[in-house]
C-alpha cells in the first residue's frame, strides 16, 4: 500500500511540475544576481519574475516582497525589525496565545530585552475577541502580530477587523500567513496588514525559501546585514532555485487553487463524517466556523495521541499530534490548552491535514487503518 500523507500543515510534497521546471531551468540561472554581467542579469531577472508572482498572489506590489529563508525568518525579520525600529516610541507588543513557535519565541526574547508583551487568549474555537483586542491596545503599543490561520486547529482569525482596530491607534499589524497561502485566498490590501510572512514549502514548493510582505513606508531595521540584496532589507545572495520553486508553485496555485480548495474541503467533510460514524466518542477540536478547508484536529478520550501516531506510521499513514516545530516535545499542545482542553485531552489529540493530491480512497483507507489501530491499543490496555 502506498503511504498516506495527511500532514500537509507540517509541509507539502514538492509539486512534480515544480521539480521538473526547476531541474530544467536551474543550470541556466546560476549567476550571482548582484553581478553586473549577463549571467548575473539573467539570474536577477528570474528573481524579479517570481517576485511578481508572489506579489500578485497576495495583491501586493513587487517592491513590497522580500525573499527570506522561510516563514521562521520572515516572522523574526518582521517582529524584531519593527520592534527595534520603534523601540524608542514604545515598548508594548501584542500577540496571541496560539501563535507559531517562531512568533512566540521572538516575543519571549523581546520580553528579556525590556519589551512588554500582552498575550491574548482565545475562545473555545481559537478565535480572538476583537473587543478584548481593542482593550489591550495602549498608547505605547507599537506592533501586533496575529496569525492568519492556526497550524493545529485551522482557525482563521478576523484579521481585517483586528488590523482596522490597530490602525485606528496607529499601530503596525504583522500577520503570519504561512498556513494560509495555498489553502485560502489572501489579499493584503483587503486585510489591511502591514507585514505578512509566507513560506514556499507550505504551497508545494521547496523548503528553505519564504517571503515577507512589507507595506511601503513601514519602519523596520534589517536583521541580516551584509550586501545590498533585497533593496537593503535582507542581505545574502538570493536562493535562486528556492525562489523559482516558490514562484512556480504559487503560479500553479493561482491557476488551479480554486479547484484545490474545493476538492480538499470535500475530502475533509468526508473524513469528518467517517470519523463521527466510526468513533462517536471522539472530540473535535477544530470546530471554528471559519477555518482552513484541510484541517481536522480530534482527541481520542483515554488514549495517547503519540501512541496512535506511531501505530499509524508503522502501517503507512503520516499524521501529526501538533505543530511539526514541536516534534519531540513531551508537553501537550499549548494551542489545545488555550482553547480549553485539559492535559489528557490535549495529549490524546491528532492533527490530520489534507492536501490537493489526496483521494477519497485514501480517506476510506485511513479510517479503516485508524479503526484497526484503536482496537489494537484498546486490547493491549
Amino acid at each position: 500500500m502506498r503511504r498516506i500523507y495527511f500532514d500537509h500543515n507540517a509541509t507539502t510534497p514538492a509539486e512534480p511540475r515544480v521539480v521538473k521546471l526547476v531541474l530544467e531551468q536551474a543550470e541556466n540561472f546560476w549567476g550571482n544576481p548582484s553581478s553586473g554581467h549577463l549571467d548575473g542579469e539573467k539570474a536577477k531577472r528570474v528573481i524579479e519574475e517570481n517576485r511578481a508572482i508572489i506579489a500578485k498572489a497576495i495583491n501586493a506590489k513587487e517592491r513590497e516582497i522580500v525573499f527570506t529563508s522561510g516563514g521562521t525568518e520572515a516572522n523574526n525579520l518582521a517582529i524584531k525589525g519593527v520592534a527595534e525600529a520603534l523601540g524608542k516610541k514604545g515598548k508594548h507588543l501584542i500577540t496571541s496565545s496560539i501563535e507559531h513557535e517562531s512568533v512566540r519565541r521572538v516575543f519571549r526574547q523581546l520580553e528579556k530585552k525590556g519589551f512588554e508583551v500582552s498575550w491574548l487568549g482565545v475562545d473555545a474555537e481559537g478565535v480572538i475577541d476583537p473587543r478584548v483586542f481593542e482593550k489591550a491596545l495602549r498608547e505605547d503599543t507599537i506592533l501586533v502580530s496575529i496569525m492568519l490561520a492556526n497550524n493545529e486547529i485551522g482557525t482563521i482569525q478576523p484579521i481585517k477587523q483586528l488590523a482596522g482596530i490597530a490602525h485606528k491607534k496607529g499601530v503596525y499589524f504583522h500577520c503570519d500567513g504561512v498556513q494560509g497561502l495555498g489553502k485560502i485566498p489572501i489579499d493584503v490590501e483587503e486585510l489591511g496588514v502591514d507585514l505578512m510572512s509566507l513560506s514556499g514549502h507550505k504551497v508545494y514548493g521547496f523548503k528553505g525559501i519564504g517571503a515577507l510582505y512589507i507595506r511601503r513606508g513601514v519602519k523596520f531595521i534589517p536583521q541580516i546585514v551584509g550586501g545590498h540584496q533585497e533593496r537593503n532589507r535582507r542581505a545574502g545572495t538570493e536562493n535562486i532555485v528556492g525562489i523559482m520553486s516558490f514562484g512556480y508553485a504559487v503560479k500553479l496555485y493561482l491557476e488551479e487553487g480554486k479547484e484545490w480548495e474545493k476538492k480538499v474541503l470535500w475530502l475533509r467533510d468526508k473524513l469528518e463524517k467517517g470519523l463521527k460514524e466510526r468513533f462517536p466518542e471522539i472530540k473535535f477540536n477544530s470546530r471554528a466556523r471559519n477555518r482552513l478547508p484541510n484541517t481536522v484536529n480530534v482527541s481520542f478520550p483515554g488514549m495517547d495521541g503519540e501512541i496512535i501516531l506511531l501505530n499509524l506510521d508503522a502501517l503507512g499513514v503520516s499524521v501529526s499530534t501538533g505543530s511539526a516545530c514541536r516534534a519531540g516535545m513531551v508537553e501537550p499542545s499549548y494551542v489545545l490548552r488555550a482553547i480549553g482542553l485539559d492535559e489528557a485531552e490535549a495529549k490524546s489529540a491528532l492533527r490530520i491535514s489534507l492536501g490537493k493530491d489526496n483521494t477519497e480512497e485514501e480517506v476510506k483507507q485511513f479510517l479503516r487503518v485508524l479503526e484497526a489501530v484503536l482496537n489494537r491499543i484498546k486490547k493491549e490496555n
